[in-house]
């Protein structure tokens, strides 16, 4: 039976135990989400019948990667972690673990075992990174002024994740930069400069495997946040600016239509009445009376 060639579960477990306590070294790698990571050994040939098995420490917990065994001659690999499913391939010749599409969640401790007339360990840390994001840079300023030293006070931020920095560049030197343990606060970092338009800074967003970079625009960050821009309260008074001399012209437009309807309508009359009474005269101081009367009437009086 192939089972009676096997190594017992129970004696890997113990030959692990022993070499835990070694202090063998650790070799770190970083890499970026997504990509195909081969966790390299550095070996160039392992011996044909030697047994390999990678292991996976989670949370103090050892996951069974992969036991790699020559059973008969015959070169038996076996893949157990389903959270590694059909993402693990070993290279019997250097003892090599590719992963791929890794991810954040199989950050941790990879070990290795090489078993043949001795034992080997090998122990590697892989950190897995989400590609840092662009940086975003505004003005802070409160105040509007004329003057750029007054009214431009750039901002720089990004989102922050594991082991991010944000940094300030003037030219290619570093002159101030800030990082945070808690991943759930938003990086922000000013930059302290009393006139910024003197020389060329960059905000510069980095962790381990990737950097993204924004450089300062004065001109679009400040100065037309000046000029160009306007807050509500400047909105409001250019609005009521508008607005008054409207509404002046418009006044006068109406007064000047009713003063217009007024006098025709006082003229109308008063044709209607002479009309009237130069028709029907009953005798001549009727007559005259009424014609006095039209006269009044006839000549509009204005206030």
């Amino acid at each position: 039976m192939f089972s009676e060639y096997r190594i017992h579960p129970a004696l890997l477990l113990l030959l692990y135990c022993l070499l835990c306590s070694a202090g063998e070294e650790v070799v770190r790698l970083q890499e970026l989400e997504g990509n195909t990571v081969t966790i390299h050994t550095g070996l160039t040939g392992v011996q044909s019948d030697a047994h390999i098995l990678w292991f996976y420490i989670s949370e103090s917990v050892d996951i069974k990667l992969v036991i790699s065994q020559i059973i008969r001659g015959e070169i038996i690999t076996d893949y157990y972690s389903e959270r590694f499913r059909d993402r693990l391939q070993l290279n019997r010749t250097s003892g090599s673990l590719t992963i791929r599409n890794i991810s954040r969640e199989v950050s941790g401790l990879y070990k290795l075992h090489i078993i043949t007339g001795s034992i080997s360990v090998w122990s590697f840390s892989v950190d897995v990174y989400a590609p840092v994001l662009k940086p975003v840079i505004r003005n802070q300023a409160k105040k509007r002024s004329v003057s750029l030293r007054e009214s431009c006070s750039p901002l720089c931020s990004v989102e922050n994740g594991k082991d991010v920095s944000l940094s300030w560049y003037e030219e290619k030197e570093r002159i101030s930069s800030i990082s945070s343990s808690d991943s759930s606060e938003r990086l922000y970092l000013p930059l302290n400069k009393t006139n910024p338009n003197n020389s060329t800074y960059t905000c510069v967003a980095a962790n381990p495997v990737s950097t993204q970079t924004t450089q300062l625009n004065i001109t679009n960050i400040c100065i037309k946040s000046v000029s160009g821009t306007k807050g509500p309260r400047d909105r409001s008074k250019s609005l009521t600016a508008v607005l008054i001399p409207v509404g002046l012209i418009a006044l006068l437009v109406f007064i000047w239509i009713w003063k217009k309807k007024t006098k025709q309508q006082v003229c109308g009359d008063a044709e209607q009445i002479y009309a009237e009474v130069k028709t029907k005269p009953h005798n001549s101081n009727q007559a005259h009376e009424m014609f006095s009367v039209v006269s009044y009437v006839g000549t509009p009086q204005y206030v």
